[in-house]
């Protein structure tokens, strides 16, 4: 499910932190106050790890898209690294 800048303006704050995904793991990250902030699950050898893109709306949706690509491009390059 792709996001949109109309659907993540509408988003609420919840009692507890939650996400909405909008592709390739990036999420928005809606928090108990209301601040929304892009993030990026992935796996690096083997271990779960989070990267944070900034907070919406000073990180459009476009950058963040962009920051994703940029960042899956440097994981594959990385993964062929001898450690």
């Amino acid at each position: 499910m792709s996001l949109s800048d109309a659907k993540l303006r509408s988003l609420k704050p919840k009692a507890t932190p939650y996400k909405i995904a909008d592709g390739e793991g990036l999420n928005v990250l809606v928090k108990p106050k209301g601040s929304r902030l892009w993030t990026m699950a992935y796996r690096y050898h083997g271990k779960q790890k989070t990267l944070a893109f900034g907070k919406y709306p000073i990180v459009s949706l476009l950058e963040a898209r962009r920051a994703r690509d940029g960042a899956k491009r440097l994981q594959r390059v990385c993964e062929k690294l001898p450690i």
